[in-house]
């Protein structure tokens, strides 16, 4: 479909209330988005932005031969057991069944704990307007969130139950 422009209503082929003209996409513009947002950040010695939002790590990594790709990547802020990997898999084969967003998967540690992971990843192409942007960060931030609530509800913290 390459070349396919969709006209909307005001003709202009552009979406409405997409903050302007898309520009090319840079870790510089992913930490803008961060500090307007109000949000605390880091920039690791690799250049990659992190935070934690709500006790999860999230990384918003800029990828790709020509910095097109944009992926916001979590990790629930609890490691598991080997003895409960084939529950987490099960766990997130399910969500990746039923939803979209996020990508949900696990990595096993060399000392044998499961890490639980959520990406968003898209491909923006040559550039991105604000909106777009804005558009993709939060949805990483804001399904990667759910997918770690629903973690929570499965696996309770035994340490916040009462004696």
């Amino acid at each position: 479909m390459e070349g396919l422009l969709l006209s909307h209503v005001d003709g202009s082929g552009a979406p409405p209330d997409d903050h302007g003209p898309a520009t090319a996409l840079s870790r510089d513009r992913v930490t803008d988005w961060l500090e307007r947002s109000g949000f605390s950040y880091f920039v690791d010695s690799d250049g990659d932005a992190g935070g934690l939002w709500h006790g999860w790590l999230f990384y918003f990594l800029v990828l790709g031969e020509r910095s097109e790709v944009l992926q916001v990547r979590g990790q629930w802020h609890r490691d598991l057991a080997i003895e409960r990997l084939e529950d987490v898999l099960e766990i997130c084969n399910e969500w990746n069944a039923e939803r979209i967003w996020p990508k949900a998967y696990v990595r096993v540690r060399d000392d044998g704990s499961v890490v639980v992971c959520a990406e968003v990843t898209a491909d923006v192409g040559r550039a991105a307007t604000t909106a777009q942007l804005d558009q993709l960060l939060q949805c990483g931030l804001s399904t990667g969130s759910m997918f770690f609530e629903h973690l929570d509800t499965l696996f309770p913290d035994p340490l916040r139950a009462a004696p």
